[in-house]
């Protein structure tokens, strides 16, 4: 259609060959804050190709051609395969060399690797949702290896590799190795304890390295079935175990891993997630007996951290779309972006999305730096949270496009399915808020540690020096509660986190945005001014344009 005709149609043209990295003011500004300015270039490039049509095609058709199963071969042999569309393997490809899955474990000495790749993580996570579960897992199972030096030494170079390769051969024969996760069961959920799994030692069998078991089970979803190799738990003879369990054996021969079903899921359709069966199913030991669920609480806390970071992409992406309609959208003679209700409505997008940028990278650099006291409570905080705001982001910026929004062919309604998987991705908001009492009992240093980081902006603002004093009063007082009337203390679980987390955001905030995006979080989140919904905020217009600018660096 000419262009002239669009116009007089008041239609709204696609958003092309944008420099998603260069664009997104509080991205740019925290890789530099973090020591990462080595890696912008890469960022950089990144960013330009999630911008393309060619990458907006990818995650469609993925969405629109889901996976399929196929359990046996033409001749009947059983093979239990997943088969994609080519443009999920082209997603897998562009994550992988971007250095989405192990790398940053692999160069501990590069700087910032950690928070390098949490940037990229946020800008490749604006395609599509689904196929990111993998390359999660993949970058979460270093820690689990850690367990294991031998086993470690084996796998983290492929895990770690920037080369994809799809289709089921021995690990070794391959350019690199991809990693996931088959941990939940039927009958137990998230209850580790009520695992019905159970491994046995069989020594000298086919394996690499390490203590060989068999395994008799099932697993009720693994979300990325055709990776190399998984981290299952089990019980053994001591306990509680995890293993590392490869698809393909080192002689080539097939490991039992029976795919019963894929699920047919609300969002993330393109993930393929999967029942599975095991049955006498080859496994190294990774850990002693019985530590299993130690083994596995470093590479939980990871996929904790990268559904903060993927949350945060999501945000970002749905505000750029919403900016762009209402930029090029007309009504009543004037563009949206320029009538002063739409500009508070993003601008209540930006603040929000500004917000988790901050505190994504922020826990990013935290990996880097080591800093496990703040990551120990601050990550389930996050994650809780994100999980929490991004589906309200989504659904407010799909709203402004009217209509258009609510229209598959546009993009937002899949992105909207697809973010409701982080609610639940490790852990429920019940279990993620549980997780946090638990630490401040086990661990009370790591919150003296939050506080602190919360602190740091004490002084700033009235407003927030309050809400730092009753938090720190409501965490003194549940201590001295859990002792007398525990149940008392959780059932207030929610409503510490939550205020946990924006008391941390907004720490941040003042410490690293712009003075209306400060007034903006401070009147809304922290003293509680405004309204219950986004689009609420209580300021002028002059603050509203600001806010929209200063997220749109171009």
């Amino acid at each position: 259609m000419p262009e002239s005709d669009a116009d007089d149609l008041n239609l709204v043209p696609a958003a092309t060959d944008q420099d998603v990295f260069g664009a997104d003011t509080a991205l740019v500004e925290a890789v530099h804050r973090y020591g990462a300015d080595q890696h912008a270039g890469r960022l950089r490039d990144l960013g330009k190709v999630v911008g393309t049509p060619r990458c907006a095609r990818w995650a469609e058709y993925v969405d629109r051609y889901p996976p399929t199963l196929r359990t046996h071969d033409p001749f009947g042999r059983r093979v239990d395969e997943v088969e994609f569309h080519p443009a999920w393997h082209r997603l897998m490809q562009t994550g992988v060399r971007a250095g989405l899955t192990a790398a940053p474990w692999f160069q501990p000495k590069a700087p910032a690797g950690h928070t390098a790749r949490a940037a990229a993580l946020m800008l490749w996570s604006q395609t599509e949702i689904g196929h990111i579960t993998a390359l999660s897992t993949t970058y979460a199972a270093a820690a689990a290896l850690r367990s294991d030096e031998k086993l470690e030494a084996i796998w983290l170079p492929r895990l770690a590799s920037r080369a994809y390769e799809s289709g089921l051969r021995p690990a070794a024969q391959k350019v690199g190795s991809l990693c996931s996760l088959a941990v939940t069961e039927r009958s137990s959920g998230t209850d580790l304890s009520a695992l019905q799994t159970v491994a046995r030692p069989e020594p000298g069998g086919p394996i690499e390295y390490g203590e060989a078991y068999r395994l008799d089970g099932s697993k009720w979803y693994v979300s990325a079935p055709m990776s190399d190799v998984f981290l299952v738990l089990a019980n053994a003879p001591g306990g509680l175990t995890c293993f590392l369990v490869p698809r393909v054996l080192a002689d080539g021969t097939r490991n039992a891993w029976r795919l019963s079903r894929l699920k047919p899921t609300l969002g993330s359709r393109a993930s393929a997630a999967a029942e599975i069966e095991l049955d006498g199913t080859w496994g190294a030991r990774l850990g002693e007996e019985g530590a299993g669920q130690r083994v596995i609480t470093g590479t939980i806390a990871a996929t904790r951290l990268d559904a903060v970071l993927t949350g945060a992409g999501t945000m970002r992406h749905a505000l750029g779309r919403a900016v762009h309609y209402a930029r090029h959208r007309r009504s009543g003679g004037s563009a949206l972006v320029d009538q002063p209700l739409m500009q508070n409505v993003l601008a209540d997008l930006a603040v929000e999305s500004e917000a988790t940028t901050l505190l994504g990278m922020r826990l990013a650099a935290a990996v880097d730096a080591g800093e496990t006291d703040l990551l120990r409570v601050g990550v389930p905080v996050a994650k809780y949270w994100v999980g929490k705001r991004t589906p309200a982001v989504v659904a407010e910026a799909l709203e402004c496009l009217g209509g258009n929004g609510y229209v598959e062919e546009h993009g937002l309604a899949r992105v909207y399915r697809d973010c409701l998987v982080s609610t639940l991705w490790e852990g429920t908001g019940n279990i993620v808020a549980l997780d946090v009492l638990r630490g401040m009992s086990a661990q009370p240093g790591a919150m003296e540690v939050l506080l602190g980081e919360i602190d740091l902006a004490r002084g700033a603002d009235p407003r927030l020096d309050q809400a730092m004093d009753d938090v720190a009063g409501f965490l003194q007082a549940a201590g001295r509660e859990a002792r007398r009337d525990p149940a008392a203390v959780e059932a207030g679980a929610r409503w510490m986190v939550e205020r946990l987390a924006v008391v941390l955001q907004a720490s941040l905030v003042v410490q690293h945005s712009s003075p209306a995006v400060i007034s903006a979080f401070l009147t809304t989140r922290v003293a509680g001014g405004g309204g219950a919904m986004l689009g609420t905020l209580p300021v002028g217009r002059r603050a509203t344009q600001s806010i929209i600018d200063h997220a749109f660096a171009i």
